[in-house]
């Protein structure tokens, strides 16, 4: 699987097979323990009244290329054991690992028509499942503007996972650790996540020092490798997906330079060193001076690029950061001494989840990841992932009914 990573994908091995596979197989356990935990039927959940969560049917999901495994086993193959059945469709930039996920099923003995791999674009079996009469629901992981067409036009159940623009807000007592830390978000999987911290707010006083600070990570600390360089740590990161995909980053990393007007603080246009000269390498980049109006602080890039933005009060900030079409992750930094005020602030901001001093929640494989606004509506991880695919039937007795 990872080596196959590495070939459609373009993830170094080790982030291949430490982060993509690992994150695969821990899910897939941790879906499992659930289901054995998972009270069913609930008898007394009011008066004269038993609930019973039944699976959705036939679900029909269309998965990402840029985190394949993660999607095709939180959609379909981890839904599995409580009685959902249905059709997994990669999209055509990486299709290699859910062939090879769907062999793996065959010769694990699954029943026949449990689990099945639909070929073809996302629009032709997005068409393909709003009309088969037997798809009950359709999970898409995906851009915003697909993702609303679905919306908008099918009658079966529709679970997002869409795009973001996520923002990092710097207090003022925020150690470098953290800030540094912070910004590695940015860069894994070469930016193309959506949860991607890709916007950091600062404050005003702090802009020269931040700038520094980003300038140093982008320029010293991460190397852009070739996916099969053997030295590649997992905080390399290798080419984009595709030649249609560098061009888009490109260009608004372009726009950044000459329409926008922000100041580019590291990375740009020019290919890294030490790569295959025409390969789809982009370098880390970062831009400061920016404004939450210009297009590379509103837009989704899905590449290594990064926005500065400051602040002079921290309404400011929380603003700043609200400002979005999006709404899927979000991160706090600061001191050890402020967490209470930290809290209150993350409550402030429109997003389904929020880091505080972290990337990643501790319990990552049951907290629920979902968003906001043009995030999307679903929810993936432990019990609030598996919900989505369930329907609740009340059995109503007779009033004053023994049981």
């Amino acid at each position: 699987m990872a080596q196959h990573l590495q070939h459609e994908l373009g993830a170094p091995y080790k982030f291949a097979k430490h982060v993509q596979c690992s994150m695969f197989d821990m899910h897939l356990k941790e879906y499992l323990n659930l289901v054995d935990e998972y009270e069913w039927t609930l008898e007394d959940a009011m008066e004269n009244t038993i609930l019973c969560k039944e699976p959705i049917g036939v679900v029909g999901a269309i998965t990402p290329w840029n985190w394949p495994l993660n999607a095709m086993e939180n959609t379909i193959l981890c839904k599995e054991p409580i009685g959902v059945v249905g059709a997994i469709t990669p999209l055509e930039l990486a299709p290699i690992n859910a062939y090879l996920l769907s062999e793996a099923v065959e010769e694990a003995n699954f029943p026949p028509g449990v689990y099945n791999m639909v070929c073809g674009t996302g629009s032709e079996t997005a068409s393909l499942f709003r009309k088969h009469p037997l798809v009950d629901m359709i999970s898409f992981t995906g851009s915003t503007a697909v993702g609303a067409t679905l919306v908008s036009t099918v009658q079966q159940r529709v679970r997002t996972e869409l795009g973001g623009k996520s923002a990092t807000i710097v207090l003022d007592d925020a150690p470098e650790d953290r800030i540094r830390m912070i910004l590695s978000d940015v860069l894994e999987n070469s930016g193309q996540t959506c949860s991607a911290l890709t916007r950091l707010i600062v404050p005003q006083h702090r802009l020269k020092e931040i700038n520094a600070i980003v300038k140093d990570v982008f320029e010293s600390n991460c190397r852009v490798v070739d996916a099969t360089d053997p030295t590649a740590t997992l905080h390399d990161i290798g080419p984009l997906s595709s030649k249609t995909h560098w061009e888009r980053v490109r260009n608004y990393i372009q726009i950044g330079m000459e329409q926008d007007g922000a100041t580019l603080l590291a990375g740009g246009l020019k290919c890294p060193e030490d790569v295959h000269p025409h390969g789809y390498f982009v370098r880390p980049t970062a831009f400061t001076n920016v404004t939450n109006d210009m297009t590379i602080a509103r837009e989704e890039i899905f590449g290594p690029v990064l926005s500065i933005l400051s602040y002079d009060t921290i309404e400011q900030a929380i603003d700043t950061a609200n400002d979005t079409n999006y709404g899927l992750n979000n991160a706090i930094i600061g001191g050890d001494d402020d967490e209470h005020r930290m809290v209150q602030l993350a409550k402030q901001l429109k997003s389904g989840q929020v880091q505080i001093n972290t990337r990643h929640p501790t319990s990552f494989l049951r907290v629920p990841f979902g968003g906001y606004k043009q995030s999307g509506d679903g929810r993936e991880h432990g019990i609030y992932g598996l919900e989505e695919y369930l329907q609740i039937k009340a059995i109503n007795l007779p009033r004053n009914k023994k049981r």
